[in-house]
Formats: structure tokens, sequence, C-alpha cells
């Protein structure tokens, strides 16, 4: 019977013992783990050994996490992203978001609760993978395929990342259908409760790409106290 290889995590800090506490329970969860103390580090290391999932702290030294997490997303394949940031600092934590980053822990935490969640999004991106299998779908526009995880919009393939790719494929799944944010949040991130301004980051990243006037939806519209519903016609409804 062939066995399966670890998953391998890169864990990025300039903090040694934060990184190696880290590591440990990583290790001990089953993982492979690399480790970066600076950015540039972190580039050369992902690029070498193509990691599943980068823990990423926000303040490094020279080049942060905000512009490491921006090149990661540019990379094939990309890796899944959790971002370490301080506590009470709400725009880093939607900055992180908005390039990509799947997750964020705020320091200080436990390393066992970041295991948990490391161990949450890799299980969230297999059933994401499982559910994608299926016809192609269209609107408009566009062309999703989901099991190559590809999109294209007049023809030009667009750079979504994974979450982006997931949430895009449950709106043509359920066109005309009012969905809250908690209800996407249990759905395209397997998340019971969380922060609710990941779905709004998302969707307006999502708009941003496949939108003609980002500033006035057409797909993806806003419905008032409730969430979005999405018009595959790209029509008022």
């Amino acid at each position: 019977m062939q066995t399966v290889p670890p998953r391998r995590i890169l864990v990025v800090d300039d903090d040694p013992t934060v990184s190696e506490v880290v590591t440990g329970y990583l290790v001990n969860a089953g993982f492979q783990v690399d480790n970066a103390a600076d950015g540039l580090q972190a580039l050369e290391s992902a690029a070498r050994n193509h990691p599943d999932l980068v823990v990423l702290d926000l303040m490094l030294p020279g080049m942060d996490g905000i512009e490491v997490c921006r090149t990661l997303r540019r990379s094939r394949p990309s890796p899944h992203v959790i971002m370490l940031t301080a506590r009470g600092d709400e725009e880093d934590r939607i900055l992180g978001l908005e390039v990509g980053a799947d997750d964020y822990v705020t320091k200080p935490f436990s390393a066992r609760e970041l295991t948990l969640r490391v161990e949450s999004v890799l299980r969230r991106s297999a059933a994401s993978a499982d559910r994608a299998a299926g016809p192609l779908l269209r609107a408009a526009d566009l062309v999703v395929d989901p099991v190559a995880r590809r999109v294209t919009k007049g023809g030009d393939e667009l750079p979504l990342t994974l979450r982006e790719f997931d949430l895009l494929v449950h709106f043509m799944r359920n066109p005309g259908t009012a969905i809250s944010r908690e209800m996407l949040l249990r759905d395209v991130w397997g998340w019971e409760f969380g922060d609710m301004s990941t779905v709004t980051v998302h969707a307006r990243r999502l708009r941003s790409k496949i939108e003609e006037d980002p500033a006035v939806p057409r797909l993806i519209q806003t419905v008032w106290g409730v969430g979005y519903r999405f018009q595959p016609t790209g029509e008022e409804s």
C-alpha cells in the first residue's frame, strides 16, 4: 500500500521561540515543517519546497508578511496562508485577507489553536476539491471549470485565490438565491462562527475581478441586511 507523504508547512517568523514552539506542535501533529526568519527566506523556501500551507507572521524584517503573501499568491501552485497578526489590529487582518490569506490568528496565541487552524484549512481545502467536480459553469462571459479550478472571463484566465474560486463556484451553483454572510462562512469556509469581514473582503475582491464595474456590481449583488445574490445574466433583479 502506497504511503501518503505528510503535508508540508512553512513557518515564517523572526522570533526563534515562537518558531520553535509552533514547529514542535506541527511536527507532533504529523506535518513536515520548514522554517524561515524573513520574507526573502520564506519565498526561497516556498519556491524550493512547495509547501501546502504557510504560517506567515505579518511583521517581518525587510519584506513584510503582506508583500510575501502577495508574491505567494502569484505562484503556481499557490499555498494556503494563515497570517499571524497583533491583537486588535483589525486593519492588518483585513489587509491580510485582501491579499489572499485564507485565515488569520491574533497574537498572543496558543500553538495548539494554530495547529487546529492549520488542520482546518487543509481539511476544508480537501473537502472543496471533492465538491468541485462537475460540469462547466457559465454566467455572462464567465466560464468556470470546477475540475481544473480554472476561470475565464471573455476567454482570458482570471487569477483567483483558492477561497475566491470556492466562493464563485458556490454563487454560480445557487443563482438568484439570497445567501447570508453566515451561510457563506459555513458553506464556503466551513466555519460555524467567525469574522463576517472575511466574507465581505472576499466578495469585494471577487467583484474586482469578475465585474465590468465593481462599483456597480451586476453579478454579485448586495442584498441589504442579508448578504449577496448571484445574478448569472448580470441584470438587475
